[in-house]
């Protein structure tokens, strides 16, 4: 027998071509970084692939943000990628935004040459030990021939159990490295656990049974919609909405309950206190999905309100409260089996409790007229209702203005909201840009304060390059109001939280490319709104908001003057 010929250097394909084919082959087809130089060959591959595209953004915290929100809309992962030290420390925002998410993403860090490797050469920083705590796994590669290999398993890591980023430090001499094709890679994504007969049928006689069943329901269930309202319906259970997760079930159905959210009305929490059944789904019960750890209350604390948990990740099963009965599948699966089992359940009557959250949706009657020139923040979000398309992709950023759009806007389709669970500032912007890619045909809003929008509102010009005509409205109130409000009810005074203002917002946009338009009044931002649907250029409202109207429930002027905020 003859051994086949080696292969020439010219015959064989570089370790960053190999791993964009492992990339496209997965489905992933964006990339998005501030290019660096220790990925260079990197970033050439997928702009040389005709079915993947290289988005050079503004900053690192806007790459990873965007990559965020594109995988949270789709379900499949996209790529951040920031060279060593200063663009992988910019970088980590949206990656451990992610990883509070549960979203999936692949990180490719740049990293100092394989033979100046621990000896803090330039830029250097231990990728690895830095990404460990906001990824599933973090590693560095150290030859080329097992790039592509690494990339394969860093997909499975990351797209299977719960979903989550994974990094990839990268020498920056291994991109460049012609090696032979990988003989073998790690398989594809295995098969999502489904709910067993005995486990179907426990829980579905547990909420036949009960007298005030009521479903958590969290990001993990976002594919399993359909099968939610049928659960829901089948066995007459009311459905909360976890944190920022309010698109899994529609708003206007009338057995949803509400959000659990921050600052939630007591009136939304009746039904969750007093029911005796609960069932959580997809959910891994946040500190502020449990308000504080609170509820669902477990048995023997108060209310007896048995907790049954289903997850695709053994480890979140009863971690946060304990369980009767825990069960590791897939949410869609899962629901699917609990909707079609051979039960009858009696009829609850849920509508006194739909209506009491409705009645938190409710904008005062004085918002519309509200003195002083400034906007009520209730206003704004009246404005978004009566002017733009219900199915519009909402992206919303951290701050206390989300407290009105939480409550007033109503997320009746599926994937219609992006927002941090991990209240990350300058969200918005970057995820507006992703969405709108992602779903060119859709109105996509991105909603901030004036504090997240100068963080990363520079990806504006991304917009505008990319001709991706996003809707920017920006609650300006001159302050960075959830400190401020923390300040006034903890400690009567505040310190650090003024920024400068009013700032010339509309202007900032028409510097990067995009429209601005200054809105003062209800009817001055339906003009705008209108005005933004009819254009093919990013658009930036700058919405000027009274400072005093700090949440639904309470104004500065109260909390500082020690009356309760009202």
């Amino acid at each position: 027998m003859h051994s086949p010929p080696p292969h020439s250097v010219a015959d064989l394909r570089t370790a960053a071509e190999q791993v964009v084919d492992v990339l496209a082959g997965a489905g992933i087809r964006r990339c998005y970084t501030v290019p660096g130089e220790s990925f260079l060959e990197l970033i050439d591959a997928i702009e040389q692939r005709a079915n993947m595209q290289l988005v050079s953004t503004r900053h690192e915290s806007g790459a990873s943000f965007m990559a965020e929100a594109e995988a949270k809309l789709t379900g499949m992962p996209a790529i951040a990628a920031a060279t060593r030290g200063p663009g992988a420390s910019n970088l980590a925002v949206g990656v451990h935004t992610a990883r509070q998410d549960s979203t999936p993403m692949i990180v490719f860090l740049g990293q100092v040459e394989t033979d100046h490797l621990g000896r803090e050469a330039f830029q250097e920083v231990d990728l690895t030990a830095f990404y460990a705590p906001i990824t599933k796994w973090a590693t560095t590669v150290t030859r080329a021939d097992r790039l592509a290999e690494v990339t394969a398993r860093a997909i499975r890591v990351a797209t299977t159990g719960r979903p989550g980023p994974v990094a990839i430090a990268v020498p920056g001499d291994l991109f460049g490295q012609r090696v032979p094709a990988p003989s073998g890679l790690p398989g594809g994504i295995p098969p999502r656990p489904p709910l067993g007969q005995d486990e179907r049928d426990r829980l579905a006689d547990w909420l036949a049974g009960a007298r005030r069943p009521v479903i958590i329901a969290g990001g993990g269930a976002r594919g399993g919609r359909e099968a939610l309202v049928r659960v829901a319906e089948r066995f007459h259970a009311g459905v909360y909405a976890a944190w920022r997760r309010q698109d899994v079930f529609p708003n206007d159905h009338p057995l949803y309950l509400g959000h659990l959210g921050l600052g939630c009305d007591e009136a939304t929490l009746a039904a969750l206190r007093e029911a005796d059944a609960v069932l959580v789904v997809g959910s891994r019960l946040s500190e502020v999905t449990t308000q504080g750890y609170r509820l669902p209350a477990p048995a023997g604390k108060g209310v007896d309100s048995p907790v049954a948990q289903i997850d695709i990740d053994p480890d979140q099963i009863g971690m946060v409260t304990g369980v009767w009965l825990g069960v590791v599948a897939e949410a869609r699966r899962a629901l699917e089996a609990l909707a079609d089992a051979p039960v009858s359940a009696p009829y609850r009557d849920f509508a006194p409790a739909h209506r009491a959250w409705l009645e938190t949706t409710a904008a005062p009657a004085d918002s519309a007229v509200h003195p002083g020139g400034r906007l009520h923040p209730w206003a704004v979000v009246e404005s978004m209702r009566r002017v733009l398309p219900d199915d519009s992709v909402v992206c919303n950023d951290a701050g206390n203005f989300a407290a009105f759009l939480h409550r007033g806007w109503s997320y009746r389709h599926p994937r219609t909201q992006l927002a941090p669970t991990s209240g990350a500032m300058g969200y918005a912007v970057p995820a507006a840009v992703a969405a709108k890619l992602v779903e060119p045909h859709r109105t996509v809003v991105a909603v901030a304060g004036d504090g997240g929008t100068l963080m990363t509102g520079q990806e504006l010009e991304t917009a505008t390059r990319l001709g991706l005509p996003v809707i920017v409205v920006v609650f300006q109130n001159g302050m960075y109001g959830t400190i401020a409000m923390h300040q006034a009810r903890d400690l009567g005074r505040t310190a650090g939280i003024g920024i400068s203002g009013p700032l010339d917002l509309a202007g900032y946009a028409r510097s990067l490319g995009a429209r601005g338009a200054t809105v003062s009044s209800p009817e001055e931002l339906d003009k705008a709104l209108a005005d933004a649907l009819d254009t093919e250029l990013p658009t930036l409202i700058d919405a000027r908001t009274d400072p005093d109207i700090i949440s639904p429930g309470a104004t500065m002027s109260g909390l500082l003057s020690g009356d309760g905020g009202r």
